[in-house]
């Protein structure tokens, strides 16, 4: 009995070492980001990844004094990647809902900003089911906006496309009547191109915590806990250092860091 015991225990030990030395150092990481999303993740003309996102995503790492490496992926498949483990942590503007908390974990917010609908200047969409009562709507499959449109504007039509880029096209072209997206990446990304000429918001801003959460987090795998704390460890240095408001404040006229 008690060399089986002994035996036991030292089974214990050895698994427990062996749990502990796989454990990552977090030394180097795999970051998910989409590369589709102006102004916080896109694609330039030679090739790299340029943005927002992919700025802090990089300014997070230096932080963390970590090797990382940025990986490409649709925002639909971003968390099952992960899962996956196809990368580590996600950067890609991924809210912070409680629907999403029951898969993944999340960092604190580095940014927050309102969805709002975009449509021809001067069409009467106000923003309610009743105003867009058989209006085609285009969304990006997989976000906040596909599941608010889809449970709010149920009279309409819910076109769901791949990228947000693909959801201007089609606006542009008179292909749809609206789209809900994100208003810095509305206003950037079409708005203030020339395609977007014509066009506006319109309707209120929606920031119904049940769809749009509390604000834009780094996802991380539940498992990965003291992943989690360096991120918030390095968003609150960034943030307090005042290097957040600095890059902010190079891709935005407004404030988008979470009061």
């Amino acid at each position: 009995m008690q060399r089986r015991h002994i035996a036991a225990l030292l089974a214990l030990a050895v698994s427990s070492f062996a749990a502990q030395a796989q454990a990552p150092d977090w030394k180097k990481i795999r970051i998910g980001v989409e590369g589709a999303y102006p102004p916080f993740s896109e694609v330039g003309a030679d090739g790299k990844l340029k943005g927002f996102e992919i700025d802090l995503a990089l300014a997070y790492c230096a932080q963390m004094k970590a090797e990382c490496t940025l990986v490409q992926q649709d925002f639909d498949g971003l968390i099952p990647a992960m899962q996956a483990k196809k990368f580590d942590a996600i950067i890609a503007s991924v809210s912070i809902t409680d629907e999403r908390k029951k898969a993944v974990a999340f960092s604190n917010a580095y940014y927050s900003t309102p969805a709002r609908l975009v449509a021809k200047t001067g069409t009467k969409l106000d923003g309610t089911a009743a105003g867009l009562k058989g209006k085609k709507i285009g969304v990006q499959s997989g976000t906040i906006h596909e599941t608010f449109a889809a449970a709010t504007f149920k009279q309409s039509e819910i076109k769901r496309y791949t990228k947000q880029d693909e959801v201007f096209l089609d606006l542009a072209a008179g292909r749809i009547d609206a789209t809900l997206a994100d208003s810095v990446a509305a206003d950037d990304g079409f708005l203030k191109t020339p395609a977007g000429k014509g066009f506006g918001f319109t309707g209120p801003d929606f920031t119904d915590k049940k769809f749009f959460g509390d604000g834009v987090g780094v996802a991380v795998r539940k498992a990965d806990t003291a992943l989690v704390k360096k991120f918030n460890d390095a968003i609150a240095a960034h943030r307090a250092s005042g290097a957040t408001k600095a890059l902010a404040d190079k891709y935005f006229k407004y404030d988008i860091l979470p009061k």
